[in-house]
């Protein structure tokens, strides 16, 4: 009897350990992905340089389904790619028919928006800058209200096509297009 007692007493305190278990801490390719060269996604504004061609010379929104709008060669794809394989493409195509020999150069003019939700004084969509950390972040949103927690966050980011969710400290950096989540604190 008294083991039996002991079974279900370990099986309690397994399911409320295991229900407590919310914490998922950022995945390896989470921070592996702040060295890598930016991929362009949905929602960013590039400006395209066409030397000697200023008819071609433009800002382009990468739109929701990751292409671009380009004169003369139509719907380029450009989700997923950096400046240098957009700049190739560009080129590449330019170059059938077109242009002898284009020089295409690449830059971006406005990052994706990062958002802000849960316990900040005014959650919503904010404009990225590089540099952006959490804490800075949270200070557009309006700041922690008095229920926040502050200690880490839940951030969800598109890597590469995947999407991944991870708990991370205040001062971590972030990337476009970000979803930061402040969650409520237990006490």
């Amino acid at each position: 009897m008294k083991l039996r007692v002991s079974i279900v007493q370990a099986l309690a305190l397994a399911l409320l350990v295991g229900g407590c278990s919310g914490y998922r801490p950022a995945p390896a390719a989470f921070h592996a992905a702040l060295n890598q060269p930016y991929r362009l996604g949905a929602g960013d504004r590039v400006r395209v340089t066409v030397f000697e061609q200023e008819s071609l010379t433009n800002t382009y929104s990468v739109d929701s389904s990751g292409y671009i709008a380009f004169p003369l060669i139509g719907s380029v794809p450009a989700r997923g790619e950096t400046m240098q394989t957009l700049e190739a493409s560009i080129a590449d195509r330019l170059r059938q028919g077109y242009l002898r020999d284009p020089d295409v150069s690449v830059e971006i003019d406005r990052y994706r928006p990062i958002f802000v939700m849960g316990e900040v004084g005014s959650a919503g969509q904010y404009s990225y800058v590089p540099g952006l950390t959490v804490q800075k972040a949270v200070a557009m949103a309006g700041g922690f209200t008095p229920r926040a927690n502050q200690d880490n966050v839940d951030i969800t980011r598109d890597i590469n096509g995947k999407v991944m969710t991870g708990r991370v400290v205040t001062s971590d950096p972030l990337l476009p297009g970000d979803t930061i989540y402040i969650r409520e604190r237990l006490f």
